[in-house]
């Protein structure tokens, strides 16, 4: 069974910056595509960034490209998104996601605040 545990949100002014953690447990394989998502109240939850677990290719939602770098310690199994420049409208629950062969789990999310 794969578990997602996230960490690394809080509360932050507009311009800062924030590493979010997901550390991954009960990878069985390679070839997984892990990703992390966002929600914000009362909106539906929207794609921010993935990366190949197995040979690191990346992937950014148009709004976060330049700002945001997600990346992955094989060694620490964890998956890292470096958030840069952050804005107001960056104000969302944070949820790192595993995906292989149409199956995805899910972590529990971690808060991000940016105050303007």
């Amino acid at each position: 069974q794969v578990q997602l545990v996230e960490s690394g949100g809080g509360l932050v002014q507009a311009g800062g910056s924030l590493r979010l953690s997901c550390a991954v447990f009960g990878l069985t394989s390679s070839r997984y595509v892990m990703a992390w998502f966002r929600q914000a109240p009362g909106k539906e939850r929207e794609f921010v960034a993935a990366i190949n677990w197995s040979g690191g290719s990346t992937g950014y939602a148009d709004s976060v490209k330049g700002r945001f770098t997600i990346s992955r310690d094989l060694a620490k199994s964890t998956v890292y998104l470096q958030m840069n420049s952050l804005k107001s409208e960056d104000t969302a629950v944070y949820f790192c996601k595993a995906e292989r062969s149409g199956v995805d789990y899910w972590g529990q999310g971690t808060q991000v605040t940016v105050s303007s």
